[in-house]
């Protein structure tokens, strides 16, 4: 009984770490309200977050870094150009690359470069076409895949050169669609709206080694502004979104890539848009926030099992807001920033903790005798049993 005080001592001095009721904590607010903002995990284990549009409606050209050691946000280097509905890619490098998006609703054909050792942008090579709302995907040979975005076009960037050039075309001209990497290598586009704001459930796969793209199995429904999730299973699951009369959807599918077709699955408790959904370490996937059929904001967020087909629930976000950025961090939690209220730009962020998270220590390499990482119950354990054995885990990463 003498070790619980320290027990409970070291639980609330461990920063990050929350407790089993507490699915959603509250993590610090960005330095700026965005909407619209992209989101990437860097090597470091940081989150750069940059442009979207702010409080007033206007595109940023700033960018932060979220540091899950100290839970802090900081400023980094600035874009060169105001952007939103832009892209952002991890590249083999390290480096970020940003391409496409808008400023005052006009198309860029722009891209830059973030080098996280420098904290600075540097121009790289323009889009042979703007484009914005289109998807990009990081392929098997580091190239970069950029596609449609109210276009049927499609390109690619190439790193070592930092130069674009044209692809195969899409079979038909698609925004607010899905572009999934298979483990095949080939990409998988699904749903979206056409050129004419028509919503679409047909589907196509891009094929690196040929350069072309092919009809695949359409989705069940017509869906657009939905998410996707590339399942350990090899599979696909698409979330709601809406429909062509702009009634959200609370049905989800699955594509086989072995068959090349989609059936149903579960279907959420809530239909929702504007939403974010991210696989966690577990396997299973996170769907949260968005906006319900009346436009009314989402604080809910749901849980879909993979071995099941079903859904539960994942307790309810601190602040509701849609299409917030949704970030896994090396601790197994999710970190949601920014997004809508529902219009306007918010600068909130909030953290949400499965119970398979482990503590921020761990999470950057601190390790069990055995040398693989504990999950956080056996984490606990340790402290229970042996209060007195000191960790060999540095204090800050």
């Amino acid at each position: 009984m003498r070790a619980a005080p320290l027990f409970l001592a070291l639980l609330v001095s461990m920063p990050g770490l929350a407790l089993a009721q507490s699915a959603w904590t509250t993590a610090p607010a960005m330095g700026t309200g965005r909407l619209y903002q992209s989101a990437t995990l860097l090597a470091s284990g940081k989150v750069l977050v940059v442009g979207g549009i702010d409080s007033a409606g206007a595109a940023v050209a700033t960018a932060e870094l979220y540091d899950p050691t100290s839970g802090t946000w900081s400023t980094t280097g600035s874009l060169a150009a105001p952007r939103e509905a832009h892209t952002a890619t991890l590249l083999s490098s390290g480096k970020v690359l940003v391409a496409g998006g808008a400023n005052a609703g006009v198309p860029l054909a722009s891209a830059e470069l973030y080098d996280p050792t420098t904290g600075t942008w540097s121009a790289t090579g323009s889009l042979t076409t703007p484009r914005s709302e289109h998807t990009a995907n990081l392929l098997p040979s580091g190239k970069v895949l950029v596609a449609a975005g109210f276009l049927q076009s499609a390109e690619l960037y190439d790193p070592a050169t930092g130069t674009w050039s044209a692809t195969g075309s899409l079979t038909s001209a698609r925004a607010y669609h899905t572009a999934t990497l298979l483990l095949s290598g080939k990409v998988l586009v699904a749903g979206g709206v056409d050129n004419g704001g028509v919503t679409v459930s047909s589907a196509e796969l891009y094929d690196p080694g040929a350069g072309t793209w092919s009809p695949t199995g359409s989705l069940t429904s017509l869906r657009a502004e939905h998410t996707d999730v590339l399942l350990p299973s090899g599979k696909v699951l698409v979330v709601a979104g809406i429909d062509n009369s702009g009634f959200t959807l609370a049905s989800a599918e699955l594509y086989d890539p072995a068959a090349g077709s989609w059936s149903t699955t579960g279907a959420l408790a809530t239909g929702r848009e504007d939403h974010t959904a991210i696989l966690l370490a577990s396997g299973k996937v996170l769907v949260a926030a968005g906006i319900d059929n009346s436009g009314l904001l989402l604080s809910s967020a749901e849980l879909y099992d993979p071995a099941t087909g079903t859904w539960t629930s994942a307790g309810s976000l601190l602040t509701a807001c849609r299409e917030p950025t949704a970030t896994l961090l090396r601790s197994g939690q999710v970190l949601l920033a920014g997004g809508g209220n529902p219009n306007t730009a918010v600068a909130s962020s909030q953290l949400y903790n499965p119970p398979e998270a482990v503590p921020p220590a761990a999470a950057h390499g601190c390790q069990a005798a055995g040398g693989q990482l504990l999950p956080l119950a056996s984490i606990l354990l340790v402290l229970v049993v042996k209060p007195r054995r000191r960790s060999n885990c540095p204090t800050n990463a």
